[in-house]
C-alpha cells in the first residue's frame, strides 16, 4: 500500500513539474509552437499615463509611511536601550512610543529619580522634540 501511495506521489509532482516549467506535451507556453498574445482595440496613452502617474503618487505615499514609521521606530528603540543601560532606571517597566518626533513615555517607576532619569534619557535623544509624561510613582 505505501509503495503504491509513493508511486501516486511521485507521478504527481512530475506532473506539476512539467506544468510549472511549460515542458507538458499537450499545451503550455513552451510546446513548441509560437504563442501568441495580441490585443484588442487602442491603447489609450492618456488614460495610461494618467494612471500611471496615480500609482506612482500611491507609491510615493507609501514609501513615506515606511520611512516615518521605521523613524519612530529608530527613535523608540534608542530611547529603550538608553534606559536599559542605566543603572537607575527599570526600563521593563516603562514603556515608550513615538509619533512623529513626539516620544510618551509611561509606565511605573519607584521614584521621582527614577522618573526625571527617565524623562532626561528621552529629551537627550536626538530627533525627539516633545516628551509626554505618563509615568507614575509606585510599588
Amino acid at each position: 500500500m505505501r509503495g503504491l501511495l509513493a508511486a501516486i506521489v511521485v507521478v504527481l509532482l512530475i506532473v506539476v513539474a512539467l506544468l510549472a516549467f511549460g515542458s507538458w506535451p499537450y499545451g503550455g507556453q513552451r510546446s513548441g509552437g509560437h504563442s501568441t498574445v495580441g490585443t484588442a482595440g487602442t491603447i489609450d496613452r492618456e488614460r495610461a499615463r494618467e494612471r500611471g502617474a496615480e500609482l506612482g503618487e500611491k507609491a510615493a505615499v507609501a514609501a513615506q509611511k515606511v520611512e516615518d514609521a521605521a523613524h519612530e521606530a529608530a527613535l523608540t528603540t534608542k530611547i529603550k536601550a538608553k534606559m536599559a543601560l542605566d543603572d537607575t532606571v527599570k526600563a521593563r517597566a516603562i514603556d515608550a512610543t513615538t509619533h512623529g518626533s513626539v516620544v510618551t513615555v509611561s509606565g511605573t517607576v519607584t521614584s521621582a529619580a527614577e522618573r526625571d532619569r527617565a524623562l532626561a534619557l528621552a529629551r537627550e535623544t536626538a530627533g525627539v522634540t516633545q516628551v509626554v509624561d505618563h509615568l507614575q510613582i509606585g510599588r
